[in-house]
Formats: C-alpha cells, sequence, structure tokens
C-alpha cells in the first residue's frame, strides 16, 4: 500500500465536503447549518469569501449517523429553495479527486 493509499484508507468514512456557491445575501450560511443541525451532523471546519458578490462556501462535516443519500436530498432540496448551488461529496471521494 502506498503512503498515498493508506492516508486514503484511514479518513473516517462518515465525513463529507460540501461547496455552496451562489449569489450572496442574508442567510445562506444560517440555512445550510441550520439543515445540517436538524439532520445532527456537525460542522468540523468552514471557509467563507464573497467574490464580487458571488458567496462561496466550503465546509468539512461529520455525517454521524445520517446517511448520505439523505443528507444529499436534504441539501438538494434546500438548493432549489434558497438558489444557491450546493454540492454533497464523500470525503474519500473529495481527496481522491483532488490529490497531488
Amino acid at each position: 500500500m502506498t503512503p498515498t493509499e493508506d492516508a486514503a484508507s484511514s479518513v473516517p468514512q462518515n465525513r463529507a465536503i460540501i461547496t455552496v456557491l451562489g449569489s450572496d445575501r442574508a442567510g445562506i450560511v444560517a440555512a445550510v447549518a441550520g439543515a445540517l443541525s436538524e439532520r445532527d451532523a456537525n460542522i468540523l471546519d468552514i471557509s467563507q469569501t464573497i467574490l464580487q458578490g458571488i458567496f462561496t462556501m466550503t465546509m468539512l462535516v461529520d455525517l454521524g449517523q445520517v446517511p448520505f443519500s439523505e443528507l444529499k436530498e436534504t441539501l438538494d432540496d434546500l438548493s432549489e429553495r434558497i438558489g444557491v448551488q450546493i454540492t454533497l461529496q464523500r470525503e474519500e471521494v473529495f481527496r481522491y479527486m483532488y490529490r497531488l
């Protein structure tokens, strides 16, 4: 096993990366955090910025006991309601896709 494979295999299986992109306005962070809280998912890390009126946010989330598919459906519905793009990826898939 290579060091990269070993590091990838040690990543907890219940974590995910959430990205949010859309026109900036009040309430986006609250809406996403609220949806996560309702499902008992925990935000482990968060980064956000606004680039010329475009809101961007990336979160590392511990899914706890919530099934990935259930949280994805919740975030897809939220995405439509608040008019932003929300993407949910399993952490191990994200790390594999963006490895150096």
